[in-house]
């Protein structure tokens, strides 16, 4: 079960960048494509753990900025031939502009 929880506006993540949630399981990066479409994941590299928000999005992957693994933002999954993936999260954008990440029940954010 998920609960909805407000985190912010489309205008608030650039577009082709990211932003950080903190929240009690970890960070999560959320990706703004040029497309206007964002995703939300686990800001963790499957390679060695480090963070995906400052790498390059590109359509709908970002590069690892520290050794250019590719992450699909869509499920999180690496790119071959990398294997590997970090947890993705449902993500909605309604109407106002206003973003909303899906976590568990209880997870703070």
């Amino acid at each position: 079960m998920i609960q909805w929880i407000e985190i912010g506006h489309l205008e608030d993540i650039p577009r082709l960048g990211a932003r950080i949630v903190a929240t009690d399981w970890g960070n999560i990066a959320l990706f703004r494509t040029a497309d206007d479409e964002i995703h939300a994941l686990d800001d963790r590299c499957p390679h060695r753990g480090g963070p995906l928000s400052p790498g390059i999005i590109h359509g709908n992957r970002v590069t690892c900025p520290l050794h250019n693994w590719q992450i699909d933002l869509t499920d999180g999954q690496a790119v071959a031939p990398d294997e590997g993936c970090t947890h993705h999260y449902p993500v909605k954008v309604i109407e106002t502009g206003k973003i909303l990440l899906g976590m568990p029940v209880g997870v703070a954010v």
